[in-house]
């Protein structure tokens, strides 16, 4: 199974997240936003699991509906794989390779992603 998280505040308004099954496992909300970067302060977390076969269509349709601006990302992964999904662009690479995590890091920071937010785990 796909396992990962999505805040909710990272979806551009109007956009709807449809047509690939997601298991809801929990939802919380959490003080972790930067407002001096314009981020909203409390976040809604919500993690989900999914089939594997659905993980790159998964990665695709997140890049649709997530909000380029503050340098949202949604990370999930498969036993094997770490998938982090901005808008407009996602990733996709084995875990524990540290050389694609660096690219992955450098797009992120690119994008407007604090340093401190470059958390998520292989």
């Amino acid at each position: 199974m796909v396992r990962g998280i999505l805040i909710s505040e990272s979806l551009k308004v109007g956009a709807t997240l449809a047509g690939i099954p997601l298991a809801l496992m929990s939802i919380t909300r959490v003080e972790a936003g930067d407002e001096a970067l314009g981020q909203p302060r409390i976040w809604t977390m919500i993690e989900f699991e999914a089939a594997d076969h659905d993980a790159p269509a998964l990665a695709q349709l997140l890049s649709q509906v997530i909000d380029r601006q503050l340098g949202w990302y949604c990370d999930f992964r498969t036993t094997s794989e770490t998938f982090v999904v901005f808008g407009g662009k996602d990733f996709q690479y084995q875990r524990g390779d540290t050389a694609a995590r660096a690219e992955v890091e450098e797009y992120a920071q690119s994008v407007g992603v604090p340093t401190t937010q470059l958390d998520w785990p292989e």
